[in-house]
C-alpha cells in the first residue's frame, strides 16, 4: 500500500531534501495544468498582459514551481512578489522574467538588495524615490550595466496601506523624472473592494485615472499602468489598463475557475467506541452513539483550522466520497473523524481535506466560509511541512 501519492511525482517541501518519498501520508497536490488554463482564461478576458502574483510562496502552492509553469503561458509577462526575499528565491531558481516587488522597501539596504537581484521596486513615497536615486548614483562607478533602475510608483486611492496620495504624488513623479539613472516605468494602485463596493471602486479608479493623466502631463512615459487584481480583471474592464495582477482566480479560488490545490491525507488508525466516549483535547466532544473513529495525520500544525473542530463552524473531510465530521478538537498533528456511516473504511484510505472524492467536493472557499475567513488564509496557511506534489 502506498503511503502517499505516486513516487513518479517528486514531492517538494521541507522534508523533500532528505526523503525521496512521503512517510507521513499528508500532502498537497498542485494541478499546474489547471492553473495554466485559469491564466489563459484570464488573459482572454483581460486582453492585456498578466503580472502573475506569487506572494506568500505562490499562495501556498509553491512559488518557484507555479512561477515556472505560469511563465510558459502566452501573455504572462512577469511576476509579483511582496519582498526582496521572495524575489531572490525566484532569481536563485533561475527565473529571469521581470519581478515587481509590490511591497514598500525599507531600509535603504533592501533597495540595494533589490537592485542586486534585478528586481523592480515599488516607490511609495518621496523618501522611497530618494533611496532608489541613491542606489542609482552608487552604480555609476561600479556596474553601469544595471542602469537605469526601473521602478513603479504606487498611488494610494483608498486601500490605505502603502502608497502616495494624489496630488501629493506629483512631487514624487517630478523627483523621479529628474533623477538620472532612474526610470519611472509604471504607475499603479490597488483596489480594496472591487467585488462588493461599486461606488468605492469607481472612486478609486477615478482617482487613479487622474493620477495617470497628470503624471503623463508632467512628462512620465509610463510603460505599465495597472490597477486590476482578480476582481478588477473580471468585474471592472476599466481597471485593466496595460496589465492585470491576478492571484485569487489564477489559483482557482474564485467562483467558476478550476481549483489548483488539493490537500489530502490517509487514515492511519481506526477504533470502535461506545456511545458516550469522550474524544480529544478538553473533552469537548462526546459520541452520541456507538461509533467508528478514524485518526488522520493532519492538524493545525499543517494549516487545518482548529475552529472547524466542533460547534457551529464544525467541518470535516471526505472519505470514500462521503462527508465525515471531525470528532473532537483538531490537534497540532492529528485529527479524528467519524466514519461510522461509511462502509468498508480501512487504514490507508485517502481522506480529502480540500479537493474531490467521488461526486463530492470540498473547496478552500467552502472551508474559509466555515472558518469565518477568506480562501487566501486557508491555502497560505498550509505549512511548509506539507510536501507539495506537482502534476505537470
Amino acid at each position: 500500500m502506498s503511503s502517499g501519492p505516486s513516487d513518479r511525482r517528486t514531492p517538494s517541501g521541507v522534508y523533500a531534501v532528505r526523503f525521496p518519498r512521503l512517510w507521513r501520508p499528508t500532502w498537497a497536490e498542485i494541478d499546474l495544468p489547471a492553473m495554466r488554463r485559469n491564466l489563459k482564461r484570464l488573459k482572454a478576458v483581460a486582453r492585456v498582459p498578466i503580472l502573475f502574483v506569487v506572494k506568500a510562496d505562490g499562495y501556498g502552492h509553491g512559488a518557484v514551481r507555479v512561477a515556472q509553469a505560469a511563465l510558459g503561458v502566452d501573455g504572462v509577462m512577469g511576476l509579483g512578489v511582496s519582498s526582496v526575499e521572495e524575489g531572490a528565491v525566484l532569481r536563485e531558481a533561475g527565473i529571469k522574467a521581470p519581478i515587481l516587488i509590490l511591497g514598500s522597501l525599507y531600509p535603504f539596504e533592501s533597495t540595494l538588495a533589490a537592485v542586486h537581484y534585478r528586481l523592480t521596486p515599488t516607490v511609495a513615497s518621496l523618501e522611497g524615490a530618494r533611496r532608489i536615486h541613491l542606489a542609482a548614483r552608487g552604480l555609476r562607478g561600479s556596474d553601469r550595466s544595471l542602469l537605469p533602475l526601473s521602478c513603479h510608483l504606487k498611488i494610494d486611492t483608498g486601500m490605505g496601506r502603502v502608497g502616495v496620495r494624489w496630488p501629493a504624488g506629483r512631487e514624487v513623479v517630478e523627483y523621479l523624472l529628474r533623477s538620472s539613472g532612474v526610470r519611472l516605468e509604471g504607475l499603479y494602485t490597488h483596489l480594496a473592494c472591487a467585488e462588493d463596493s461599486p461606488s468605492f471602486t469607481k472612486r478609486q479608479l477615478s482617482l487613479f485615472s487622474r493620477a495617470v493623466g497628470e503624471a503623463e502631463s508632467l512628462g512620465a512615459r509610463l510603460k505599465w499602468r495597472h490597477a486590476a487584481n482578480s476582481a478588477g480583471t473580471l468585474l471592472w474592464p476599466e481597471s485593466r489598463w496595460d496589465l492585470v495582477r491576478p492571484g485569487l482566480a489564477a489559483y482557482g479560488l474564485w467562483e467558476g475557475f478550476e481549483p489548483v490545490l488539493s490537500l489530502k491525507t490517509r487514515v492511519v488508525f481506526l477504533k470502535n467506541v461506545p456511545a458516550g466516549t469522550v474524544l480529544g483535547y478538553g473533552g469537548l466532544f462526546r459520541t452520541r452513539r456507538a461509533s467508528r473513529i478514524a485518526t488522520l495525520p493532519v492538524g493545525y500544525g499543517d494549516g487545518l483550522p482548529r475552529v472547524l473542530s466542533t460547534g457551529r463552524r464544525a467541518g470535516g473531510v471526505l472519505v470514500r466520497g462521503r462527508r465525515c465530521p471531525f470528532a473532537g478538537a483538531i490537534s497540532m498533528d492529528m485529527a479524528m473523524v467519524d466514519v461510522t456511516g461509511v462502509a468498508g473504511v480501512s487504514v490507508g484510505d485517502e481522506a480529502v481535506v480540500i479537493g474531490r472524492s467521488g461526486s463530492e467536493e470540498q473547496t478552500a472557499r467552502g472551508i474559509a466560509a466555515a472558518a469565518g475567513t477568506i480562501p487566501y488564509e486557508i491555502v497560505t496557511g498550509i505549512t511548509a511541512r506539507v510536501p507539495r506534489v506537482y502534476a505537470p
